[in-house]
């Protein structure tokens, strides 16, 4: 919305002025609990946490250039470690981070609030978290709403629109809102209905699922209260009146109250986002059958195993002890296997009747949410966690956090719970805050990354016509159980007008999405000339709010005592987590999601036809059996753990295409390992040096680069503007591949030359070095697959499949280098060197197999990427100017209302981050 502010007429400054917050609330004392962290407890969350701003203040910020308070005060810190980590000590990590103690001091109280005479809240003055104590259970969520409510109002308003599908109705038709409710109704639709069963089925829990929809109550309370008062008081979010919800001089308008379903489609949001696995069997299956028409069926097959790499011997694996943990492999032979006729996929239809600007695909304005936010691949959070036995004082330490994207404001919020049954500091997404979802307890501490094991399954569903005649893909009905029935049309329809936030004219549409006893209708296409639809099935669809259990134990002491206390707890959660625990003895791990069983003889990394179901499944219920808790990877006490969206474990088979020889999380584990052997005991500083000399190495540099040159060097290059290309790399991997700074501020890399190169390199030697083998389909469908690159800058991405195309790009988001194809690449260059290669290629790419032939591949390309100017490689966007290679790989907080933060260096790290060691305990 930046920018929009610009044209309200300046009078309204004066009008608005006037009606801004009352007078502060006399300041209180903190109440104080039991923290056995003892000042080891570190956490940081960027850009600030105040993510409310009146009119006056979004006026004042676009006009003026100032901020409120608290909205952007941990940004410095969290970008500036970039340039300081390898001289950070234990003394200096508050630097660099929030001291994540227990209670505020009596002389660092800068306000308090008592919204019910249960509750007290208050906020600290170094960044205004909210400290909530409630002298009964009710109170203590009562102000977790309220605090909730000062603090994210607008964003949990956003959401609960994008879990309905209605986000184009409430803030605007610009495209790129649009797009995400189309992606969003597609992936998770619900009927009013069905959310308030998910509230029955959290009722129906037993005394803690009832003791759960209690604190949801009163978190609503707390929610619907501030509502009230800051609405009469004039002090609610701008953005109501930039959207036209409230007039600003009358202040007539209405903020809806929030109700149970309304936490239901956040979760949902949530789910879809950051808690899901598997799927994109059609894209797998186009795969396999262009590699069957390019090879025939006995290669093909070898060659799509291959890129699949469900189980690669050389993955990172996250429990490298050897233990091993089946599930989801592919079967030798497998049955029910529904492949696609040749060219007859077609994704199915959602939009229906648009009018006005309905029609149009681009708009002017730009959405307040990030059109592709549920449809690009993401990457999400990482964790270091090492045993005492290897540490300074004898005592665990934990460096981790979730990933999740940069935004203004977060999609997480800080606070500290304190209260019966409840005692806790860290973060929870905004509008389901009840409960500390991430963060530290009395004398334990625990954090998660997505895991995106395979929980969903794509199924062929016959369709029929009721009477009888001839189907079309189109038809709305299938057969079930050798009955043609009905579909359910799933609908909602969505209008709007232009507003000051979002100039798009009038338009309107219907989002429809056909649900199926067998899930979700995806796509349509022919099978064997018969027409069927394409269905998802996901384990947690209709169970979002399944999941609260696990997070309430979270955040009672006496149920996180241990650390089997801890996987029980995380294994009452239906979202696809790692969860990493640690207390002052023990270090956890354990895998969450609601695993199906599947019949033994099916095919799960392809299309099922759909008489081979999930064990036991109840399509009026939506659920099956699932895999027991045993089953799930989970350890205790390993030397240390290392999670960046890895592998889990062996047999564990990977979701999706190109997890292999290199990954992401090697950056981790090489440093964490070598800290481990290396005989020095480890200290808390030394783990976010590690953290964060992975967060500014580029992968492609540290683990792809060394066997790309021993290939060019096998012999000499005569050529002189490529040999100085080549010296450029060697210098940067000498430096150690790094993206930093030359100083901090300088906005100028180290190594930028050779940086450029790379960046434009990787895609040209990757299309290179497989296309003229694969062939132009094969190769088309495996970037539809598995994205080529992703570099800092969200660039370089080389060729594109279309619309439904991994291949995406995102700038400014941090995350980096999860998805790509550095491990084929890897596995070719070695096999074709002649080194032996665990799980190595079906077949010799580069060069058609031969060394000489490959190093010419490789150094036409690398000189047609040396040959681009860097305003080609890093070309201009809204933020930075063509050219300007550090401004297109920096960070930016995507504005979701109406106040702008500034940019911060590149580091590929978590967004919300803890740095704990419990030396004591209960």
């Amino acid at each position: 919305m930046p920018g929009a502010a610009r044209r309200v007429a300046v009078v309204l400054v004066a009008a608005i002025t006037g009606f801004a917050l009352g007078a502060p609330v006399p300041l209180a004392q903190a109440a104080q609990a039991n923290d056995y962290c003892l000042g080891q407890c570190s956490d940081i969350l960027p850009p600030g946490e105040n993510g409310n701003a009146t009119l006056a203040d979004i006026l004042a910020n676009q006009l003026l250039g100032t901020r409120p308070a608290h909205t952007a005060d941990q940004l410095t810190a969290y970008g500036t470690l970039a340039n300081n980590y390898q001289s950070i000590t234990n003394a200096t990590i508050d630097q660099f981070f929030d001291n994540a103690s227990f209670g505020v001091p009596a002389d660092q109280v800068e306000r308090t609030t008592k919204p019910r005479s249960d509750v007290t809240i208050v906020r600290d003055k170094s960044f205004g978290i909210p400290h909530i104590y409630g002298t009964t259970r009710a109170g203590t969520e009562f102000g977790a709403g309220y605090a909730a409510a000062q603090d994210r109002l607008w964003l949990m308003d956003v959401f609960r629109h994008v879990g309905r599908g209605q986000l184009s109705s409430f803030a605007g038709g610009a495209a790129a809102n649009r797009q995400l409710e189309q992606t969003f109704w597609a992936a998770a639709p619900y009927t009013e209905q069905d959310l308030r069963n998910q509230v029955a089925a959290i009722a129906s829990s037993g005394p803690a699922g009832a003791q759960a929809l209690a604190d949801i109550n009163a978190y609503l309370d707390g929610i619907n209260t501030y509502i009230n008062q800051s609405h009469q008081g004039r002090y609610f979010p701008g953005e109501y009146v930039l959207t036209g919800h409230v007039d600003a001089i009358t202040n007539v308008g209405t903020i809806a109250p929030f109700t149970a379903t309304d936490l239901i489609a956040i979760a949902g949001v949530v789910g879809a986002l950051f808690g899901s696995g598997g799927g994109g069997e059609v894209q797998s299956a186009l795969v396999k059958q262009a590699a069957d028409a390019r090879y025939g069926t006995a290669i093909g097959d070898e060659v799509w195993r291959y890129f699949r790499a469900e189980n690669d011997p050389e993955a990172v694996l996250t429990i490298h002890n050897g233990q091993s943990f089946p599930y989801s492999a592919s079967p030798s032979d497998p049955v029910g296997v529904a492949m696609p006729d040749a060219g007859s996929v077609t994704p199915a239809q959602e939009v229906f009747e648009p009018t006005g600007s309905a029609t149009s695909a681009t708009t002017a304005a730009a959405g307040v949410l990030p059109a592709d936010l549920l449809s690009a691949k993401h990457g999400m959070s990482n964790a270091l966690v090492v045993s005492g036995k290897y540490t300074d004082d004898g005592h665990p330490i934990a460096v981790f956090g979730p990933q999740t994207g940069y935004f203004a404001p977060q999609l997480l919020m800080l606070e500290e719970l304190q209260g019966p049954g409840i005692s806790a500091r860290g973060v929870s997404f905004a509008g389901t805050n009840f409960y500390v979802q991430l963060g530290r307890g009395q004398d334990y501490s625990w954090s998660a990354t997505s895991a995106g094991q395979d929980v969903t399954d794509t199924f062929a569903v016959p369709l029929c016509r009721p009477d009888g005649s001839t189907p079309t893909k189109d038809a709305d009905h299938y057969l079930y159980q050798g009955q043609c029935i009905a579909m359910e049309p799933l609908e909602v329809d969505n209008s709007w007008h232009p507003t000051v936030a979002d100039s798009t004219p009038a338009g309107s549409y219907k989002l429809i999405v056909y649900r199926t006893k067998f899930g979700l209708v995806q796509f349509r296409a022919t099978v064997g000339g018969k027409p069927v639809a394409y269905t998802s099935q996901r384990s947690s669809y209709q169970h979002e709010a399944a999941s609260i259990i696990g997070f309430q134990m979270f955040n009672n002491p006496e149920d996180m005592a241990t650390a089997q206390q801890f996987q029980r707890a995380a294994s009452n959660i239906n979202y696809t987590f790692n969860w990493f625990y640690v207390n002052s003895t023990d270090i956890a791990y354990f895998n969450s999601g609601a695993n199906p069983i599947r019949p033994s003889d099916v095919d799960p990394n392809l299309p099922i036809d759909s008489s081979h179901e999930w064990q036991n499944w109840n399509p009026d219920t939506f659920t099956a059996d699932y895999t027991p808790a045993a089953e799930h990877p989970n350890s205790i006490n390993q030397d240390y753990y290392i999670s960046w969206n890895n592998k889990q474990a062996l047999d564990y088979t990977a979701a999706g295409f190109g997890e292999g020889s290199v990954h992401r999380a090697d950056l981790l584990d090489s440093r964490v390992g070598a800290l481990v052997t290396s005989g020095t005991k480890i200290s808390r500083a030394d783990l976010v040096k590690a953290m964060e000399d992975a967060a500014v190495t580029d992968l492609r540099g540290e683990d792809v680069l060394r066997t790309l040159l021993q290939v060019i060097n096998s012999e000499p290059v005569t050529d002189p503007a490529q040999a100085a290309l080549v010296n450029e790399l060697q210098t940067w991997l000498a430096h150690g591949a790094k993206r930093v700074e030359t100083r901090q501020g300088s906005k100028t890399y180290a190594d930028a030359d050779a940086i450029r190169v790379m960046d434009a390199w990787w895609p040209l030697l990757a299309q290179a070095e497989f296309q003229p083998d694969l062939g132009d389909d094969l190769f088309t469908a495996l970037v539809g697959a598995i994205q080529l690159n992703e570099s800092p800058s969200g660039g370089q991405t080389g060729p594109s499949a279309g619309p439904a195309d991994a291949n995406q790009s995102v700038a400014h988001k941090g995350s980096s280098f999860q998805y790509g194809w550095w491990s084929y690449v890897d596995k070719d260059l070695r096999a074709v060197l002649g080194q032996d290669v665990p799980g190595g290629p079906a077949r010799k790419y580069c060069g058609g197999g031969s060394v000489s032939g490959c190093r010419a591949a490789l150094l036409a390309s690398l000189a047609q990427a040396g040959a681009q100017p860097a305003t080609t490689v890093y070309p201009a966007d809204s933020s930075c100017a063509a050219g300007d290679q550090w401004c297109a790989d920096s960070i930016i907080q995507r504005p979701m209302g109406g106040i702008t933060d500034p940019s911060i260096t590149w580091q590929n790290r978590p967004t919300y981050q803890q740095v704990v060691q419990f030396p004591a305990h209960r």
